[in-house]
């Protein structure tokens, strides 16, 4: 398996970004292409964490990175399904409430 694998596909009128495997400096400007790219694709992106393993201060930005983007367009970005040492990552850097997806029915993971 590769250290890091980010595939596209559309749900819903949504693009879905699911990261695989460890997300750092490496890989960081493939991730913003591929954050930016679904950004642009669709009103809403959600990126799903269920099979990343490892996030670093360079993939925390990358997602804050493309939800600035998202929002300069008037657009939303979600991140759904982090576990483990990823959401806790999330949770210590504040970004897992920033890019929390809404609570009221209407969004990615309802």
């Amino acid at each position: 398996m590769a250290l890091f694998e980010a595939q596209t596909s559309a749900d819903d009128g949504r693009a879905v970004v699911s990261l695989t495997g460890e997300c750092d400096l490496t890989v960081r400007d493939e991730l913003a292409a591929v954050l930016l790219a679904a950004v642009d694709s669709a009103p809403v992106t959600v990126v799903d964490l269920a099979q990343l393993r490892f996030i670093d201060s360079s993939g925390v930005h990358g997602l804050v990175k493309g939800h600035h983007a998202a929002q300069r367009k008037g657009r939303r970005l979600h991140v759904v399904n982090a576990a483990g040492t990823v959401a806790q990552v999330l949770e210590m850097t504040g970004v897992g409430r920033l890019l929390a997806p809404p609570l009221n029915g209407t969004g990615p993971a309802s």
